[in-house]
């Protein structure tokens, strides 16, 4: 078992936070006892099913989108939605009653793969939504009151201000530049500073990682006891080894901004992500059809967020594709996804027309000498693109080829290019793999 470590200062914010949240009814609290429980038991299916017949009631009473549906319209009856649909039909997707109310929020995405989209929330998903992040940091070796640095790009829509970051006991990292000279600054920060928990974007995790091993740091000076990256895959091997350097767990968050840390990887030993059925309910339906996808299948995920009433999220491909296995015993369930492969529309296939795991092209790159970068690019049906960015004479490009193309397959024709820098997108996050094949992006 990992150890957990706090000082008396970030113990105190830990019980005060519950103090002050019990003096103002508990919902909070209320909720993070739920979420444990559905964790340890999983979640009361027919809860789970009244949750969403509520949801599309209130869908078809108080928005425009829905109002031609009858109020006990099954979910598997409705239409499965996307991020163009609600911007297409944003104010059609509004509840009347939520309208105009000052205690909404509104959380904007990064618009890394798109147009930036802003999602309405009302009090109830605030709170859930609090008491959700908390109770999945947990499971990440975070608790609210420890020091952490979040490593990210801070744009102006996310950043935060001095008051929040000392009552978070957060210190915002800008990941804008990750040079051996900004990686070297953010390194001491994190000793100086005395950092618990470290999220952020994988890449940046990284590139953190790398300077770490090649900086020959002393890695008695830091005290971080859990790592969360976001946003991006991680490569087992990165995760592996950002564990073995801080000896702490290393678990990736599933999450978006329109709806909130939906999930986490629970084990050490592997990739699976636990998927929290107290405020999501998730269909994996098949790649070609909105039929559901059997356990074992990959698919597409769907998701229901059963607590946003100000705009009902129902049935929306958020454009990830995963594997699914779900666990029922004594009327309740637990969802786990067993593999989770990112966008649909980054998924690389083998020169066969199947979709192959992502992680079988990392996991099989991360390790090799020499190599500070990559990227991997399918161009066409059997046309590939493996760009480097690293030491030419030590990188055995040989020995690289030869690790993915049985995954692709034998007629595969990989070139190679060699590059100075993997740039990343405006958001901050670098993408490892890429489809660019047009037969694949339609």
């Amino acid at each position: 078992m990992w150890e957990i470590q706090s000082s008396p200062d970030e113990k105190l914010r830990w019980s005060v936070f519950f103090a002050l949240d019990k003096a103002r009814g508990g919902a909070v609290g209320q909720r993070f006892r739920q979420d444990r429980e559905a964790y340890r038991l999983g979640t009361l299916i027919e809860e789970q099913k009244e949750k969403v017949r509520k949801l599309i009631r209130h869908a078809c009473e108080t928005t425009d989108f829905y109002r031609d549906y009858d109020p006990e319209t099954p979910l598997n009856a409705l239409p499965v939605v996307t991020k163009d649909t609600f911007r297409e039909h944003y104010d059609a997707f509004r509840s009347r009653p939520y309208k105009g109310a000052g205690d909404n929020r509104i959380m904007t995405t990064s618009g890394s793969t798109g147009t930036p989209f802003a999602m309405i929330q009302d009090k109830g998903k605030i709170t859930a939504n609090t008491a959700d992040s908390i109770f999945m940091g947990t499971l990440g070796h975070y608790y609210i009151g420890q020091k952490q640095a979040f490593i990210r790009v801070w744009v102006n829509n996310v950043k935060k201000s001095q008051l929040r970051l000392i009552m978070e006991n957060s210190l915002m990292i800008d990941s804008s530049s990750l040079s051996d000279e900004a990686l070297a600054g953010i390194a001491k920060t994190l000793a100086d500073k005395k950092v618990r928990v470290l999220v952020g974007y994988a890449s940046a995790l990284g590139e953190l990682s790398r300077y770490l091993d090649e900086s020959g740091a002393d890695m008695s000076v830091f005290r971080v006891g859990g790592i969360i990256p976001i946003s991006e895959n991680m490569p087992v091997g990165v995760r592996k080894r950002l564990s073995e350097q801080f000896n702490c767990p290393v678990r990736s968050w599933y999450s978006n901004e329109e709806n909130g840390i939906m999930g986490i990887q629970d084990r050490d030993d592997s990739e699976r992500y636990y998927i929290n059925g107290e405020s999501y309910y998730y269909e994996i339906l098949k790649m070609d059809s909105d039929e559901p996808a059997p356990d074992g299948e990959l698919g597409r995920v769907v998701i229901t967020d059963l607590t946003n009433y100000a705009f009902p999220v129902i049935r929306y491909d958020n454009g990830d594709t995963a594997v699914a296995r779900h666990e029922s015993r004594d009327g309740r369930v637990k969802l786990y996804l067993t593999e989770l492969y990112g966008r649909r529309s980054d998924l690389i296939y083998d020169t066969q027309g199947r979709a192959v795991t992502p992680y079988l092209i990392t996991n099989n790159l991360w390790d090799v000498k020499g190599v500070r970068q990559f990227r991997f690019l399918q161009t066409g049906l059997k046309t590939y693109e493996l760009r480097l960015n690293g030491d030419r004479d030590v990188m055995d490009v040989e020995d690289m080829l030869g690790r993915i193309r049985p995954t692709l397959g034998e007629d595969a024709a990989i070139a190679v290019t060699y590059v100075d820098e993997i740039p990343v997108l405006a958001s901050g996050k670098r993408k490892y793999i890429e489809n660019l094949c047009p037969a694949y992006r339609k």
